[in-house]
């Protein structure tokens, strides 16, 4: 039986009267009427008294309509809470981010955000890159953002912001004594390099092979984090994204510079699905992304 049904009886039991219960629900009164017979035929039982006035419910009728209040009351507050769910998700905006987009500087768009939207909230989930890709695709995350991005039919990819490659070394590797570094001069070099199966890997060597540098590879890693673990032990040196070596660089434990004659970068980019319809708060916090990129400065040997 529809629901309607079953309001249009208790209007009608708790107001005594068909014409107010057709009043309540737009409804004709012989509409009213035909809901209460529907009704009578599936119970197999009088629910109204139509002898009296105004129409009273039988012992059935009374019955009926206590259990249907509560359901309805039920229904209604499962309605709320409902509406109330996806109003805190709309407010709430899922991402999901390779590693290396940086904590410290991702801490400090998501604290903005949060600041000059008190109703919304982020969070931001760190993972592998195929993991973020497949986080987009599944809907578990309003957007992505990775590196290199992938375009495709089900994906929109935004430009975001570029970070410079830059050599990185440990103090004590011989290539701390230079004070500019050509693509020459790191031929034959020990090399920590990204894993083969990420994107980045195919993007430096490719670029490393167009600079003629020939390089011998003594470790491999999944992860930027790794990666640098390797060479402030004087494993060899690796070809990073600046903004990823800050902390090091200032604590002293990595030293950098850029190749001099030659520059590569490392454009991060948003995803998200073309049929999947952002959220205002989720274009809100895209916009702050956007709007605060950070560039490489292309002047001067050391990043600052």
């Amino acid at each position: 039986m529809r629901l309607e049904a079953i309001k249009v009886f208790c209007d009608l039991i708790s107001s005594g009267s068909f014409s107010k219960a057709a009043e309540t629900n737009d409804l004709s009164q012989p509409t009213v009427s035909r809901f209460v017979h529907q009704l009578e035929e599936r119970l197999g039982g009088q629910l109204i008294d139509r002898s009296k006035r105004p129409p009273q419910p039988t012992s059935l009728g009374q019955a009926y309509y206590e259990g249907c209040k509560r359901l309805l009351e039920q229904y209604a507050e499962l309605e709320v809470a409902l509406r109330r769910g996806q109003s805190e998700r709309a407010l709430t905006v899922h991402v999901a981010a390779i590693y290396s987009v940086g904590l410290g500087d991702m801490g400090h768009h998501v604290e903005r955000f949060e600041r000059d939207n008190p109703n919304a909230k982020v969070q931001v989930e760190y993972l592998h890159p195929d993991q973020v890709y497949q986080r987009v695709h599944d809907d578990l995350a309003d957007f992505g953002l990775v590196s290199f991005p992938t375009r495709s039919r089900e994906l929109t990819v935004l430009n975001w912001r570029e970070e410079e490659m830059v050599v990185v070394f440990a103090p004590g590797h011989s290539l701390a004594r230079c004070k500019r570094i050509i693509p020459a001069r790191l031929n034959g070099e020990k090399y920590v390099a990204f894993d083969k199966k990420l994107v980045i890997r195919r993007k430096v060597d490719r670029f490393l092979r167009d600079q003629g540098v020939k390089t011998d590879v003594a470790f491999e890693f999944d992860s930027i984090e790794n990666i640098k673990k390797a060479v402030e032990v004087g494993t060899g040196f690796a070809f990073l994204p600046e903004p990823t070596i800050r902390q090091e660089l200032q604590a002293g434990t990595l030293l950098s510079l850029r190749l001099d004659g030659a520059r590569m970068v490392r454009p991060l980019g948003i995803i998200h699905r073309r049929q999947h319809k952002l959220g205002s708060a989720t274009l809100a916090f895209i916009d702050l992304l956007r709007n605060n990129a950070i560039y490489p400065d292309r002047n001067g040997d050391r990043p600052a």
